[in-house]
């Protein structure tokens, strides 16, 4: 180990509550079209209410409300038809006192209704009468002109991705573009004499393809990123902070892949240390103890075990939030997850987190275990479930929270 040690090894809580680096990307407008998990720099407002117009819910008469109160099947009230409203225009007619008007879902409410009774509950028992056998009370069937959304009000808030119903809500409001941070840009950075690119057709004794980057990209992407791949750095200490330095002018995030252990050839934390300021080596979470973070001019670096279990799990934990983070948002949104029953027990050490990937089938979470080496312990599993910090371990039969992968 020549000497070497953790710098600053803290729990998986304090890193998610305190490595919070102030850097955020820029702004760029797009349009609907490709804006779908884009983080909106501010909170896009109305400039009308919506829909803009009293409108119908349901197919069926605009009413007085007052005019079918005690209405029933056995004694129904008896409205005149006044008229009919057409899609896509204003009514050319009024509701009067004892009337009522043919409507349509969505259709403009004339004057004088206050309420739209369901078509299911009436009859024109004969030319220009129709019969109610349902009360309905004021507001029913129908929503305000400033229901949706009112003028000035929030159509969609800053801070949180851009989903598809809120492109809808935009698209109501006659926005057709808006303000969003860009793509965090990731330098993804992989560093050993052993590793070559996944592209070497015959690999010489020793040597590995570099699984780790490809797959660090994919989770890049999916947290609304832009990887850039970095290349291949050997085990030497110039040529890792060249690289650093030249990862670091145009990133919004550095991962250094492999090199954040304590082993002797691993020089990571030298090459940090001479550019930035370390926060953290070392995390009380198995797998991926072996991990490093600092920021360096302001952008922050994370430096990744080797195993490529290991990389991924932290970079899921730890990585995913931060990316989101940095484009602008405020509480990175959920993974999917369920709950299961855990098929056996699962040991652990109080003081540290366990990641622990798993297969759910039935309602039945079934641990799989391996080396952290293996990938084929991923691409096997449907989720993970963590082991918090407190606990000593989880017993057969326990209901347990499972994230699952998309």
């Amino acid at each position: 180990m020549s000497g070497r040690e953790f710098f600053t090894t803290r729990t998986v809580s304090e890193v998610l509550a305190g490595f919070r680096p102030a850097r955020r990307t820029a702004a760029e407008v797009v349009t609907l079209d490709t804006a779908l998990r884009r983080v909106p720099t501010g909170g896009v407002t109305a400039r009308a209410a919506l829909p803009g117009f009293p409108r119908s819910t349901v197919d069926g008469y605009a009413v007085r409300a007052a005019d079918t109160y005690g209405a029933s099947e056995g004694l129904p009230s008896y409205l005149d038809l006044a008229g009919t409203v057409r899609m896509g225009r204003a009514p050319d007619v009024a509701v009067p006192p004892g009337g009522c008007v043919a409507m349509p879902t969505g259709g403009v409410l004339p004057a004088g209704a206050d309420a739209v009774v369901m078509v299911e509950y009436t009859a024109e028992t004969m030319p220009g009468t129709v019969e109610v056998t349902r009360p309905v009370a004021p507001g029913a069937g129908l929503v305000r002109a400033d229901e949706d959304v009112a003028a000035g009000g929030d159509l969609v808030p800053g801070g949180r991705p851009l989903r598809a119903p809120d492109l809808g809500l935009l698209a109501a409001a006659g926005v057709v573009e808006v303000a969003v941070h860009t793509r965090p840009r990731v330098a993804i950075l992989s560093t050993g004499d052993e590793v070559v690119p996944p592209c070497t057709r015959d690999l010489a004794p020793g040597q590995v393809r570099d699984a780790t980057a490809s797959a660090l990209a994919g989770l890049v992407r999916d947290a609304g990123g832009e990887p850039v791949p970095a290349g291949i750095v050997p085990d030497d200490p110039g040529a890792l902070t060249a690289a650093l330095k030249e990862a670091l002018r145009d990133a919004d995030l550095v991962v250094v892949s492999a090199g954040s252990s304590v082993g002797a050839r691993d020089e990571t934390a030298g090459a940090v240390a001479a550019l930035g300021e370390i926060w953290c080596h070392g995390i009380a979470l198995r797998p991926g103890k072996p991990t490093l973070l600092a920021e360096c001019g302001g952008v922050p670096v994370i430096g990744l075990p080797g195993n490529p279990l290991s990389a991924l799990v932290v970079f899921r934990l730890v990585g995913v939030p931060l990316v989101w983070r940095l484009a602008g948002c405020g509480r990175p949104p959920p993974e999917p997850s369920t709950r299961a029953r855990l098929s056996r027990d699962i040991p652990s050490l109080t003081g540290r987190v366990d990641v622990v990937q798993v297969t759910v089938a039935d309602g039945t979470a079934t641990p799989i275990f391996g080396p952290s080496a293996l990938l084929s312990v991923l691409t096997r599993a449907d989720g993970c479930l963590v082991v918090p910090e407190p606990a000593t371990g989880l017993d057969a039969g326990s209901e347990v929270d499972v994230m699952l992968y998309r």
